[in-house]
């Protein structure tokens, strides 16, 4: 491919280097990698201004505050947000949906109304939803996925009653990518609130907020090269602002006395205490890094290297690969006839080659696909046509290893 020099973005991960037996990795999509200029930016934090942020007056504070206020703002204008403050720090995206969950849906839902979700979600838009109805009363209800992982007959399930719509962009199982935008002018129709889970599609899409007109966007920073423990929560300023603390403590407050308390502006409102500010200032390099390179570039790249995949893959006798062969992100889950999921990973690991074994979190898509679990490769960036070659062919010494066995 044109401008995408695959070897040189390896060289700048140092998990690739210096290996007699380099590290083929394939569970990207459970986390990815760390580029050194990430790396750098998290230690240069703690080595040379090591400080809390928004509470002291001295030099290095102030240097944290603005290094931290400058990722949020660079993450704001990588989602297309207009307004930084719309930009809540998490520790990641299941802590943005829970947010939302306690300080908006406990709030506004009461009995006879209803959550929309779907059948394809990750457990972590899900459970937040299953608590929310318990607690308030309403309804929880879903759309349901065919064999292939797409959405079946989306828009007759969207009613008056929905109040909440929750939705991935695109599934961590299928790599199915769903019409989000579409589905949300539908619920906007009937006054539904909608929340996107873009933990999935933030690393792999242009993902741009005010073109999806979501009211909620969940991000994953460690999905897209980025520390884990951080992560954020995109929504509309005036729903932030009308929203209710999550948490209370430090940094969160305007005013307290030994009865009362008011709420600092927003974001701050919803950041209690001290806050991940070396993670956060890790997520704002490693948006830097994608944009060095381009996400349609990356996307394009990862969209030849799936299709590759899926025809190597699909060469090797009893593979039952799962989902759409030609619409998908870079996510690939199969199964291999007479090869448990878990024996093959632990066969491959010993090739030093890393992919995911088990239900991924998604236990009623496992029930629907009515199988217990599935292999997963996932692919980014830094990831080559010769290591799905190695993929391919440990997956068949695995097979002639477990049939001699």
């Amino acid at each position: 491919m044109m401008n995408f020099d695959v070897e040189k973005i390896r060289a700048q991960f140092p998990m690739f280097a210096g290996k007699d037996k380099p590290l083929i990795y394939l569970d990207n999509a459970a986390t990815t990698q760390k580029p050194q200029s990430v790396i750098d930016a998290v230690t240069k934090y703690y080595s040379e201004y090591s400080a809390n942020v928004h509470r002291g007056i001295y030099a290095i504070s102030e240097k944290a505050t603005h290094e931290y206020e400058s990722a949020r703002t660079r993450i704001a204008k990588f989602i297309g947000a207009d307004f930084e403050k719309s930009i809540v720090f998490t520790r990641g995206a299941t802590e943005a949906i829970n947010l939302v969950a306690y300080a908006w849906a406990r709030h506004n839902l009461n009995p006879g109304d209803e959550i929309l979700i779907t059948e394809m979600e990750h457990h972590s838009n899900i459970i937040p939803w299953q608590l929310a109805a318990r607690d308030t009363g309403a309804t929880l209800r879903y759309i349901p996925i065919d064999e292939t992982g797409t959405l079946v007959e989306s828009e007759k399930y969207i009613n008056p009653k929905t109040k909440l719509f929750a939705i991935t962009q695109q599934s961590n199982v299928f790599g199915t990518t769903n019409p989000v935008k579409e589905l949300t002018e539908i619920a906007h129709s009937f006054g539904a609130k909608v929340l996107v889970d873009a933990a999935q599609a933030m690393p792999h899409l242009m993902v741009d907020v005010v073109d999806l007109d979501c009211d909620f966007l969940a991000i994953s920073g460690h999905k897209m090269l980025a520390p884990t423990g951080v992560g954020a929560l995109f929504a509309k300023q005036e729903i932030l602002e009308e929203m209710e603390p999550f948490l209370g403590g430090g940094e969160m407050i305007e005013q307290v006395t030994m009865e009362t308390a008011t709420w600092s502006e927003i974001p701050q409102k919803f950041e209690a205490g001290t806050p991940n500010i070396a993670q956060a200032i890790g997520f704002g390099a490693a948006v830097d890094f994608i944009n060095q390179i381009g996400i349609e570039k990356i996307k394009d790249y990862e969209g030849e290297m799936t299709r590759y995949a899926i025809a190597k893959l699909s060469e090797i006798s009893g593979m039952q690969i799962y989902g759409d062969l030609f619409c998908r992100g870079p996510v690939i889950s199969f199964n291999v006839s007479g090869v448990h999921s878990h024996d093959l990973a632990q066969l491959l690991d010993m090739e030093n080659i890393a992919i995911r074994a088990g239900h991924h979190c998604a236990q009623p898509i496992m029930r629907k696909l009515d199988v217990p679990a599935t292999a997963r490769a996932s692919f980014y960036l830094y990831n080559t046509k010769a290591e799905v070659d190695a993929l391919c062919e440990a997956i068949e010494k695995a097979k002639w290893f477990l049939a001699t066995d």
